[in-house]
């Protein structure tokens, strides 16, 4: 019967009603908060464009990941900043590099915080690319060698997640082949499978020092207007082994998180970027928003689409706020 029997406001008259029937529900195990790991000690440098984000020499991302592990946070996803960068990407790959000595300190301080790591080149070749340079441009086949030697090496370190950035095609199989190879065929990927040449990572090149020096990453990242070809990237890195998969950036491809979660039966992850944090945290400090509804809502709606991880850097307020 339509209206006056149907009346869908008695269900929103209080805060009780509405969390009685409140269809999406956030909780602190499914974020996943990125960090940014630099040379040095005792380092905890404020990233100008991410308010509350930081540079953390490995020691303060001891500290930082035992305080994210006592939120209920599931996991962190680490990003290098090496001492030094080559062509060769070699700081990638290193056993000794930032990242790798990052993971056995974490492991060490902590039981239950997964650390999934950023299997990528951009932060570590002079040219800020994300692969091998050839004739001017990434050259496909050679860097996936690159991206199968830093997994495996992330694993020998104690990663519990690998997760491959670069958009090379090819880049799972390889990754799962040297896994696989060398007896670590219980760690699983994640694959950003569907990462657009976004707008969106500005401030995290920032961050991450990651800006390439020359042209641009839109001949390997995809087209933001191609929403069936995002649907045969997540296909393809499927078939070629990945565990699970993500969309990044997240709110403006909400319909593609949602295709996906309707398409594939598999865990879905999406990656709440730099830049839309960044725009939140402007218009918070502008008064134009209120920050914790603000953050709520974009988390929710991410949710809501279909994603059951998120990659956020409102993880620690979010849970604070959760509990």
């Amino acid at each position: 019967m339509p209206f006056p029997t149907q009346r869908l406001r008695r269900l929103r008259a209080t805060e009780s009603l509405r969390g009685l029937v409140r269809e999406t529900h956030l909780h602190p195990g499914q974020f996943i908060l990125p960090l940014f790991v630099c040379p040095g000690e005792g380092v905890r440098r404020e990233i100008g464009s991410m308010p509350g984000n930081y540079q953390m020499s490995i020691d303060e991302i001891v500290k930082e990941c035992a305080e994210v592990e006592a939120l209920g946070i599931s996991g962190v996803i680490l990003f290098g900043l090496p001492e030094s960068k080559d062509e060769m990407a070699s700081g990638a790959y290193d056993d000794h590099g930032i990242v790798q000595r990052a993971i056995r300190a974490i492991r060490a301080e902590t039981s239950r915080l997964l650390i999934v790591t950023d299997v990528c080149n951009c932060e570590y070749t002079s040219h800020g690319h994300c692969g091998f340079i050839k004739d001017g441009d990434v050259d496909n086949d050679t860097t996936l060698q690159w991206l199968a030697k830093s997994a495996l090496s992330h694993a020998r370190a104690g990663a519990h997640i690998v997760a491959p950035s670069d958009m090379m095609d090819g880049r799972v199989w390889a990754i799962r082949q040297a896994l696989d190879a060398n007896g670590y065929e219980k760690i699983p990927i994640l694959s950003y499978a569907a990462k657009f040449a976004s707008v969106f990572y500005g401030p995290f090149r920032e961050a991450a020092e990651s800006a390439p020096q020359f042209g641009d990453r839109r001949s390997y990242q995809m087209d933001p207007a191609n929403g069936r070809e995002a649907m045969r990237e997540i296909e393809l890195d499927l078939q070629e082994g990945a565990d699970m998969i993500m969309v990044k950036p997240a709110m403006p491809y909400l319909d593609l998180i949602c295709q996906a979660r309707q398409r594939f039966d598999v865990p879905i992850a999406a990656y709440q970027v730099s830049g839309e944090y960044s725009m939140i945290m402007a218009a918070v400090r502008n008064g134009w928003l209120d920050h914790d509804r603000a953050m709520m809502e974009s988390l929710t709606s991410i949710t809501r689409a279909g994603a059951g991880i998120i990659l956020t850097y409102f993880a620690k307020s979010a849970a604070r706020l959760l509990a």
